[in-house]
């Protein structure tokens, strides 16, 4: 029986031991700044926020009806992942002309080759339409190509 006891006070403290010094996997590969862009951000007329993680080798931007390669990771503001081409290991290609306007307006300002974090407000997301996610959005976007 005493044997029993201290096998159980000791599996509760190996328990509080774990959980107070683990890991926050939830947040693992989350942005620190994902809740708000930093105050050295830029930040346009339309209420896009960015900062450049990695200069591009290009000289040319995407118009607006430029299609692309892409690989990017969304986030909303509480640090939820909830797309990823780099998760599935496969960019992807798409004309600006049939995303949201936030990345319409966003990778416009981008080189080849450059990674650049954005703010979306939701005005210029998913504008609250159901099923998407709502409220300012976090992407990580690195331009890969602009094919046209």
């Amino acid at each position: 029986m005493h044997i029993r006891r201290l096998l159980l006070l000791a599996i509760f403290c190996g328990a509080v031991l774990l959980a107070g010094c683990g890991r926050d996997l939830a947040r693992e590969g989350v942005p620190d700044d994902v809740a708000a862009p930093p105050p050295d951000a830029v930040r346009t007329a339309s209420g896009l926020a960015s900062t450049v993680l990695q200069p591009g080798t290009g000289t040319r931007h995407p118009r607006p009806n430029s299609r692309v390669l892409v690989h990017y990771t969304g986030w909303t503001t509480d640090g939820r992942e909830f797309d990823s081409s780099v998760a599935r290991g496969e960019p992807i290609a798409f004309g600006l002309n049939e995303v949201i306007p936030g990345w319409t307006e966003g990778v416009q300002m981008m080189v080849e080759a450059e990674r650049r974090r954005f703010w979306i407000p939701e005005h210029l997301a998913y504008k609250g339409a159901p099923g998407a996610p709502a409220g300012m959005l976090v992407f990580d976007i690195e331009l890969i190509r602009i094919e046209m």
